[in-house]
C-alpha cells in the first residue's frame, strides 16, 4: 500500500499534466507574445501522455514514479521545453532516491534539486525571466514556511507555495529576458511576463485549489 506522501506527489504530477492539457492556448498566447508561441502545445503534447498512460506509470516509489515521468517528458515534450522540463522532473527523482514516505523536507529537496537542473541544463538562472522566476520564489516561500512552522498542513504549504509562484510570476513583466528566443527580442521582451513562469504559477494554484483533504504530507 503506497503511502500518502506517495499518494499527495501523484496528485500534484497529474494536476502539473492536467493544467499543461487544459492551457495550451493560454501557454501559447502568451509564448507569442516574445517567443515562438508553441510552448503551450509542446507542453500539452507530452503530459497528455501522462495522463493518457497514466495507470500503468511505475508507482514502486517515489522516485520510480518521477523518474518515469521525467522520461516521457523529454521524449515528447519538444523544442528546448522537453529537456529542461524532464530534466527538472530527473533531478526531482534523485532528490528522493530510496525514499518511501516523504516529508516536508523531502518536498523542499525535490523543487530544490529540480530548480538546479534547469539552471545547468538552460544556462540560466532567476533574473533572467524564465520559469525559475517563479520556481525559484515558490520554494524559497515553502522552506521559509516550514522553517517557522514545521508542523504546517501540506493545503496549507500549498497555498504559500501558490501565492508565492503568482506574485514572482507577475513580477517577470518588468523584466528583460536574456535566455532563450524570447532574449532575441531585447527591451520588447519587457511589459509581458514569461510564459514558463506564469505555467509554473498556473499549476501551483491548481494544486492548492484542489488539495486533497489530507493533513500530512
Amino acid at each position: 500500500m503506497q503511502s500518502a506522501s506517495a499518494a499527495n506527489l501523484q496528485f500534484v504530477v497529474r494536476t502539473i499534466a492536467q493544467v499543461a492539457v487544459d492551457n495550451e492556448t493560454q501557454f501559447c498566447d502568451l509564448d507569442a507574445v516574445v517567443g515562438d508561441g508553441d510552448f503551450g502545445y509542446s507542453l500539452a503534447r507530452g503530459f497528455e501522455i501522462i495522463i493518457a498512460d497514466w495507470d500503468t506509470i511505475d508507482r514502486t516509489s517515489p522516485s520510480a514514479f518521477l523518474q518515469q515521468v521525467a522520461i516521457t517528458i523529454s521524449k515528447r515534450v519538444g523544442g528546448t521545453s522537453g529537456p529542461i522540463w524532464g530534466t527538472a522532473f530527473l533531478r526531482a527523482a534523485i532528490a528522493v532516491r530510496d525514499k518511501q514516505d516523504l516529508t516536508s523536507d523531502d518536498v523542499v529537496a525535490i523543487l530544490r534539486s529540480a530548480a538546479e537542473g534547469i539552471k545547468k541544463r538552460g544556462n540560466s538562472d532567476v533574473g533572467d525571466k524564465t520559469l525559475l522566476d517563479a520556481l525559484v520564489p515558490m520554494t524559497d516561500a515553502i522552506a521559509m514556511h516550514l522553517t517557522a512552522d514545521p508542523t504546517a498542513a501540506a493545503a496549507e504549504i500549498a497555498e504559500v507555495a501558490s501565492k508565492a509562484a503568482r506574485a514572482a510570476a507577475d513580477a517577470t513583466s518588468a523584466m528583460r529576458a536574456t535566455r532563450g528566443r524570447a532574449s532575441y527580442t531585447g527591451d520588447r521582451s519587457i511589459g509581458s511576463p514569461d510564459a514558463g513562469a506564469i505555467a509554473v504559477a498556473v499549476m501551483a494554484e491548481a494544486v492548492a485549489r484542489n488539495w486533497p483533504p489530507r493533513a500530512s504530507l
